[in-house]
């Protein structure tokens, strides 16, 4: 463990992406099997033991410190698994003072029941110093948050071999896999040869485009905000003609749903979102509808009569293992395809994106009459300007925005620089006033940096506020540091790591969308929001009220 826990801390405090990926390098190279590959599962989020919950954390630490005292700490410090990491009494016999290794802890969560987990989890605490604790405590509970997501881990796995494709071999075979991935490993470190994985329904690595104001804009552009405009995205057309020739290009509409992968061969047939999770069971219309041969990209929506439904209907379909017969009817799924990964066996990505969409085409005319799937359509232009109105009216016609990709672009699983874009529409945004601060998780759990916000309502007792999104993102680290300060000077009570706060500081809140939502006592939710700027200038009572957001419910 003491390995496993010097490499979480440091990647909790380090920020540069390439320091992360020399970290965990170094970590593949040097650690045995199956430690190595146990710890790639944790972070790769592959990995679910879940045998630990807060309550069993919170009684196990006040069955041997004072209760008062562990709540006062808690209070302090806001993360759960540190608190007890940190308060954690010795014991009172000499403990076992043989190396715990990351595989016998594994290995005994998988095997035993939650009332085992937690004497094993004890005793295993009393062998550790704090930081091995910590480590120990997010293992098990499944709060392991270090910023690294599944595509650096891979990275990271890529740079132990010097072979220029082997990332995109391990994305190709990654989902027939299981951890701890000692084949992988003694793959790459050059002991053995490639593991043998059937690829034939495997999941294909996806193309994922940047955003076009990333591309064409500069941090401090981008924090002035020039790249949103009043809607018509003008200002953005003019940068792209200085850039980009429109004639290399094609667009589309940018569907709202969600991204999936459907493979069918040989009659054997699998859906796949675009991390990989196979979801079939979840969506089984739309598998009876998968009559072809191949694999294909697209997007995942509930259609009605021909017409796209909102987000939120395919929303109550999404985690469902097992719809009903109702649910089937009232919300039926559809597949709006992008494009051709394969024609039957024959793989098509290393084509031109204009070769493949001429071949889906023609491939989706071949196939038997499909219900439920169709072709995304393109959106003819001749100039950014063109493009730029047509963008405009996205919010009106209920659409995210748009897709722009070089008609030259071969298909490559990953972010690539410069082949795909997306536009998508300006977002709104409204002024909150904040309600409650929560401690954040790793560099920030020190800073109240998690915020709830609400907007005014008429209440039976008069005006009140009603929370309405959730954000902890958009400000910068001096932001951070004055909006913590401002939170401890004007807390008003407190519920463990979690302040209400005076009902006095306005958020100017960016989003993407209002829906509807009945899990929230205000009646709607926001679609990523995130803070687009701090109006310390602006009496709360002036903040917008939720009539207003309301009003910005599509349909």
């Amino acid at each position: 463990m003491k390995a496993f826990a010097r490499l979480l801390e440091s990647l909790v405090m380090t920020p540069s992406r390439n320091a992360k990926l020399t970290l965990l390098t170094g970590y593949f190279r040097q650690q045995p099997d199956p430690d190595r590959g146990w710890a790639l599962a944790c972070i790769a989020g592959s990995l679910e033991l879940r045998n630990a919950t807060g309550s069993t954390l919170r009684k196990m630490a006040e069955e041997r410190v004072d209760p008062i005292l562990f709540r006062m700490s808690y209070d302090y410090v806001g993360d759960l698994a540190e608190t007890v990491a940190l308060i954690w009494p010795a014991p009172d016999t000499t403990p076992d003072t043989t190396p715990l290794h990351l595989s016998e802890v594994v290995e005994t969560l998988k095997s035993c029941t939650r009332a085992q987990a937690a004497d094993h989890i004890a005793g295993w605490l009393d062998r550790l110093n704090p930081s091995e604790r910590l480590a120990l405590l997010k293992l098990a509970t499944g709060g392991l948050r270090v910023g690294v997501s599944e595509r650096l881990a891979k990275t990271a796995l890529a740079a132990m071999s010097e072979d220029d494709d082997i990332l995109d071999r391990i994305e190709e075979m990654w989902h027939g896999l299981e951890p701890p991935y000692t084949a992988l490993m003694q793959w790459l470190d050059g002991s053995r040869a490639a593991p043998q994985v059937d690829l034939t329904l495997a999941f294909r690595p996806m193309m994922l485009a940047h955003p076009l104001d990333n591309g064409l804009y500069s941090a401090e552009e981008r924090k002035g905000g020039l790249h949103e405009t009043d809607g018509s995205g003008a200002w953005t057309a003019a940068r792209m003609a200085e850039r980009l020739n429109p004639t290399d290009y094609t667009a589309e509409w940018k569907w709202d749903g969600i991204r999936v992968q459907a493979v069918s061969i040989g009659g054997e047939r699998r859906l796949y979102t675009r991390m990989g999770e196979e979801i079939g069971g979840s969506f089984p219309d739309v598998i009876a509808n998968m009559a072809f041969e191949g694999a294909a990209d697209g997007e995942l929506l509930v259609m009605r009569e021909g017409e796209v439904a909102p987000f939120a209907d395919l929303q109550k379909r999404l985690g469902r293992k097992s719809p009903g017969a109702k649910t089937l009817r009232d919300s039926p799924a559809h597949i709006r395809l992008y494009d051709l990964l394969h024609d039957g066996e024959a793989d098509t990505r290393p084509l031109q994106f204009t070769d493949r969409r001429a071949r889906l085409e023609a491939w989706f005319e071949d196939q038997p009459i499909l219900s439920g799937v169709d072709v995304s359509p393109l959106i003819p232009f001749t100039d950014w300007p063109e493009l730029a109105a047509i963008r405009a009216t996205a919010r009106e016609a209920e659409q995210e925005g748009l897709m722009i990709k070089r008609r030259d672009s071969a298909y490559v699983g990953g972010r690539p620089t410069g082949p795909w874009w997306k536009w998508k529409r300006d977002p709104l945004s409204a002024d909150c006033v904040m309600m409650y601060a929560q401690r954040g998780h790793g560099r920030r759990s020190s800073f109240y940096s998690d915020y709830t916000f609400g907007a005014w309502r008429d209440g039976p007792e008069g005006r009140e506020l009603t929370p309405v999104g959730k954000a902890y993102s958009g400000f910068t680290d001096a932001e951070l540091k004055r909006l913590d300060k401002w939170v401890r000077d004007h807390t008003t009570d407190r519920y463990g790591p979690v302040r209400a706060v005076e009902f006095a500081l306005v958020l100017e809140i960016s989003f993407d969308a209002v829906q509807r939502s009945a899990r929230h006592k205000s009646g709607i939710a926001m679609r990523f929001p995130r803070i687009k700027r701090i109006r310390w200038d602006k009496p709360a009572h002036e903040a917008d009220k939720l009539t207003t957001l309301e009003g910005m419910i599509a349909g």
